[in-house]
C-alpha cells in the first residue's frame, strides 16, 4: 500500500507542479536542485503515512465506535510540499493574489521555507500516526503450540 501510493502522490505533486516533465503541463521556471528531494521525500512519506490507516484483519468490536483519524495535518503538509516544488508563477491561487512579479519576487523565496516546513510536519504526522496504531499479536507457528 505505501508504494502504491508513494507513485500516485510522486504523480500528483509531480505532474501538476512541472517536477515531473509531461506533454500536459510546460513549467514556465525551472526546477531547481532542491524540488527533486522534497518532491520525493513528500511522496514517500504521504506513501508510508496513508498505509498506516489501512487495516488488515477485521476491525475490532468495540460498544463505543472508534475515534475518526485526524488527517487533516497530513494533507495540510501533502499540499504544503506541492506548493513547495511548484512553478511560482503557475501557481493561479498564488498568481491571483499577488500578481506574476509578486509570486517571482515574493513567493518563489518563500517556497524553500514551505518545503522546510512540509517533510518534517510529515514527518511529525506519521511518527505520531505510528505512536497511536495499537500492537498486534505475532501468530505462533503451529509447532510451539
Amino acid at each position: 500500500m505505501a508504494a502504491a501510493v508513494t507513485v500516485i502522490a510522486a504523480l500528483v505533486i509531480g505532474v501538476p507542479t512541472g517536477v515531473v516533465p509531461t506533454a500536459f503541463y510546460a513549467r514556465m521556471t525551472p526546477v531547481l536542485w532542491w524540488n527533486y528531494p522534497v518532491w520525493l521525500a513528500g511522496s514517500v512519506l504521504e506513501g508510508l503515512l496513508v498505509a498506516t490507516y489501512v487495516r488488515t484483519g477485521p476491525a475490532e468490536s468495540d460498544e463505543a465506535a472508534p475515534p475518526r483519524p485526524r488527517t487533516a495535518r497530513a494533507l495540510g503538509a501533502g499540499l504544503l510540499s506541492a506548493f513547495a516544488v511548484g512553478c511560482p508563477i503557475c501557481n493561479k491561487p498564488v498568481v491571483l493574489a499577488v500578481g506574476v512579479s509578486g509570486a517571482l519576487s515574493h513567493f518563489a523565496p518563500l517556497q524553500p521555507l514551505l518545503a522546510a516546513a512540509s517533510v518534517p510536519l510529515l514527518v511529525h504526522a506519521l511518527i505520531r500516526r505510528l505512536r497511536a496504531a495499537t500492537a498486534c499479536d505475532v501468530p505462533r507457528p503451529s509447532l510451539l503450540r
